[in-house]
């Protein structure tokens, strides 16, 4: 088999679910249809903490990048994906490949630390309500959320640079898009020593976050426990669960896809892994944060009422 790094530029052929014919059609209109449906809610609740000053909180503030990164994400790999499910070009440039490779592991990072800061903002909320609006003050909101953009990037960086210096046999990609799994299974020599350096990244952006969350609701548990009133007990297991809702699903297929030997990974298994947290995790948040959120539901609502006023 023959060696191609970045002096060799040849296409990937991405093979997508090209093992299972009789399910592309069904996948491609199921996955229009999901896709339509993130960039709708995402949107939506983009635009709502912006117009409504009630909105105008750390939360909503977290709370609009986290959509903001769906969106991102998702458009990173799913139009790809339409494509290939649709027969018009299964290929992908290998500049196009390890940009794709790139911007999905950044911005995963960038989740990752982002659902941590999230955390932390509720556990401030619950923990240490008196001094809420103190420690979290706009600046520091902001230092928060630039921080978790420039880690997301730093760790994409690194990843990708370690992944690309090795050289690769073949051009075939038993996926849908260009997922780092997938792009070590072509090395062409030991990978032991890459993949250890990638799997320590990958510890630090996924494991040592998801312990921090741990923690910070381990301590919002034992403050809602000591609440007397049952109203505000509901209030704050219903704001925190949203959120735990959400890291779940996430660091769930996360830890699944990265954490495991490359040796034993399963490209047919890792295929659907990935289209879960690519395509229905995404459209999960919105709907996880507005059907479950009396504000974000309130303004929703008046910002219906007043459209049907003007129409």
């Amino acid at each position: 088999m023959r060696y191609f790094n970045t002096s060799f530029r040849e296409d990937f052929v991405l093979l997508g679910f090209s093992d299972w014919p009789q399910l592309e059609v069904l996948l491609f209109v199921f996955i229009l249809i999901f896709y339509s449906l993130t960039l709708f809610g995402n949107t939506t609740i983009i635009i709502l903490s912006r117009i409504d000053l009630r909105l105008h909180t750390p939360m909503y503030f977290f709370l609009s990048h986290l959509s903001f990164l769906d969106l991102c994400f998702t458009t990173s790999t799913v139009p790809q994906l339409l494509i290939n499910l649709h027969g018009l070009d299964r290929t992908i440039s290998y500049g196009g490949c390890v940009a794709q490779l790139f911007i999905y592991l950044a911005l995963g990072s960038t989740e990752c630390v982002l659902l941590v800061v999230m955390a932390f903002d509720r556990y401030a909320a619950v923990c240490r309500p008196l001094h809420y609006t103190t420690i979290m003050h706009p600046l520091l909101c902001q230092a928060l959320a630039i921080t978790c953009w420039v880690g997301g990037f730093i760790n994409s960086l690194i990843q990708t640079a370690l992944i690309t210096a090795m050289p690769l046999c073949g051009h075939r990609l038993n996926h849908f898009f260009c997922e780092m799994p997938v792009f070590l299974k072509l090395a062409c020599e030991d990978t032991g020593g890459t993949e250890a350096k990638m799997f320590v990244a990958r510890v630090i952006i996924v494991v040592v976050p998801a312990a921090l969350i741990l923690v910070s609701y381990g301590c919002i548990i034992q403050a809602v426990l000591k609440v007397k009133s049952m109203a505000g007990r509901r209030k704050a297991f219903r704001t925190c669960g949203s959120h735990l809702l959400v890291v779940s699903l996430f660091y769930g297929s996360a830890m699944y896809t990265h954490l495991q030997p490359i040796h034993s990974y399963s490209e047919r298994e890792g295929k659907f892994v990935a289209l879960f947290y690519t395509v229905v995790t995404p459209i999960l948040n919105p709907l996880i944060y507005t059907l479950r959120n009396k504000d974000m539901k309130g303004t929703m609502w008046k910002v219906l009422r007043r459209t049907e006023t003007r129409l």
